[in-house]
């Protein structure tokens, strides 16, 4: 092993390439916040059609919910019409009869981060969405970062921006792009029943796996919403620790997206 090894080249090494791949990112044709499964899978299908796509992520780690599986056990349960989406990236399932599929959280996490990535997705972890950029019609064409330890920390620091043609709001419970644009842009409307973020009902699984796909939608101009939080928003019931509907969700973000940067 060499003992040539100098820091400060290692922290050039770190800075350049770092700098040389956000700068990068500064113009984008998708932006996804949050790289839960239904965010992960979005950008991994956008990412493989062409498009420009980066995910950004708050906490230091990606997967969302997957990690923790139900209540701390790594598994995550997979019915039979959603689980073509993960075992394209390569997740190994036990079937468990009557159209149950069992993977291992901690497969899954890696296996559909590492394809998104493979796929031409860039993920920043450690990033946080603290606002949006609008145009003059009040669309939103981009997101407002800051570093996640900043927001803990409460300090006041300018962040940096990032165009985008097309926002995926992915958040999950909090949905915390569309509470942006609810606080922030003045008469702003959401595809909802109310027109404002409804929140998540008590779980019924059965129901909140049917709704998912249905709700994920453009839900304010030039922001698609995915995952848990499009059940969220419109006031659907959560669904714990079973994760089709994240997938299928993804999907049809990445369905809804196509459609979007097209016209």
């Amino acid at each position: 092993m060499s003992t040539n090894i100098d820091e400060t080249r290692i922290t050039r090494l770190i800075v350049s390439s770092f700098a040389q791949d956000f700068l990068a990112d500064v113009e984008l044709d998708v932006a996804v916040v949050g790289a839960g499964p239904a965010g992960l899978t979005a950008a991994r299908l956008l990412a493989a059609e062409g498009h420009k796509v980066a995910v950004f992520e708050r906490e230091l780690h990606v997967g969302g919910g997957m990690w923790g599986g139900g209540m701390l056990f790594p598994r995550i349960v997979v019915q039979e019409e959603a689980k073509a989406i993960p075992e394209a990236v390569g997740v190994t399932f036990e079937d468990a009869g009557d159209g149950y599929y069992v993977a291992d959280s901690v497969e899954a996490v890696s296996k559909c981060a590492s394809v998104a990535i493979d796929a031409g997705a860039r993920i920043w972890i450690g990033m946080a969405v603290e606002d949006v950029m609008i145009d003059e019609q009040q669309r939103v064409c981009g997101v407002v970062l800051n570093w996640g330890a900043v927001q803990q920390a409460q300090l006041h620091v300018d962040p940096l921006a990032i165009r985008a043609q097309v926002v995926i709001d992915a958040t999950g419970h909090d949905c915390e792009v569309l509470r942006i644009i609810e606080r922030k842009i003045v008469g702003a409307r959401l595809e909802t029943p109310t027109g404002r973020i409804v929140g998540e009902r008590s779980m019924h699984a059965a129901s909140a796996e049917a709704t998912i796909a249905e709700l994920t939608v453009e839900v304010y101009p030039g922001v698609i919403v995915t995952g848990m939080a499009a059940n969220a928003v419109s006031g659907a019931p959560r669904m714990g620790p079973i994760f089709g509907g994240m997938f299928l969700s993804g999907q049809r973000a990445a369905q809804v997206a196509e459609q979007m940067l097209g016209q």
